[in-house]
């Protein structure tokens, strides 16, 4: 998806150290060349600091804590909204925070109104977390944002919000939903590149009946992948994956950065004894 508009400097400082991220070449991409060790690392090549959002400041979701380079040097960053699911909290999914902020991009781990929210309301939450990153005074990492590169992922619920928000703005660049449920089977208006990640032994969300039929659903002209992991229970997400992490980050790269460094790691399919399936609409465009 070509992009028009030049990334902006950035300001601000570094509150932690991490190894040296390089300039490259193309005007989203950001940091260095990929190889399979540096896409599989707990952290990436940019240093990150975060900053907490308390629900009694925002409207429309339940705040928050923001994940964001501190690398000031290679413009502004792609952003990412990400919902825990049904009864969890953003602290179930914490340990992708830093994992994905590390490697380029302002990442927002959100809570929600209440525990119980469904999945269209977790889009719309997804989506009003994503304006507060880019729109409100208040968002203290708005200056480091591309506003025109967002994307939203989320587990269980969340990733079901995630479908309802990427139908419900298709100007958005990327969404994965993981171990997605949703009671709408049918996601044909989708246009965003979507990979949808679920777990083989998943028995809340069952692939079967879920991830499965919304990824069949979504058009063969909008660019789409599943993935589904050996053996993974519907709790996957809420520990640490290298997995999951590895081709998050891949399809964020090539989706939110147009980094095609990372075409490599997508197309053609991936193999792993970690990945029991693997359905994609290669090759990329």
């Amino acid at each position: 998806m070509a992009k028009v508009f030049l990334a902006l400097a950035l300001t601000g400082g570094s509150v932690a150290y991490a190894p040296g991220a390089h300039a490259a070449a193309g005007p989203y991409e950001r940091g260095p060349a990929p190889t399979e060790s540096s896409i599989e690392a707990a952290r990436g090549p940019f240093a990150t600091a975060q900053t907490s959002v308390s629900s009694l400041s925002v409207s429309g979701f339940g705040g928050g804590t923001i994940y964001y380079p501190t690398d000031t040097s290679q413009g502004t960053f792609g952003a990412i909204a990400i919902s825990p699911g049904y009864t969890a909290t953003w602290s179930t999914l914490s340990w992708l925070g830093p994992r994905l902020a590390s490697q380029g991009f302002v990442v927002f781990g959100i809570n929600t109104n209440t525990l119980y929210d469904q999945p269209d309301s977790r889009g719309r939450q997804l989506l009003a977390a994503l304006d507060y990153l880019v729109r409100s005074s208040s968002s203290t990492v708005r200056s480091r944002i591309d506003s025109t590169r967002l994307a939203v992922a989320g587990h269980s619920m969340g990733g079901g919000g995630t479908l309802e928000a990427a139908n419900a703005r298709p100007s958005l660049q990327a969404a994965i939903p993981i171990a997605p449920w949703n009671l709408t089977k049918i996601w044909s208006g989708v246009r965003v590149p979507t990979m949808i990640i679920g777990g083989q032994a998943d028995a809340i969300a069952p692939v079967a009946t879920h991830s499965q039929p919304f990824y069949t659903s979504i058009p063969s002209s909008t660019e789409k992948a599943y993935m589904e992991l050996t053996a993974a229970s519907h709790f996957f997400p809420q520990t640490s994956n290298t997995t999951m992490a590895k081709y998050m980050i891949s399809w964020m790269k090539r989706f939110i950065d147009d980094d095609t460094r990372y075409d490599q790691f997508l197309c053609p399919a991936p193999r792993s004894i970690a990945i029991s399936e693997y359905r994609d609409t290669c090759p990329l465009t």
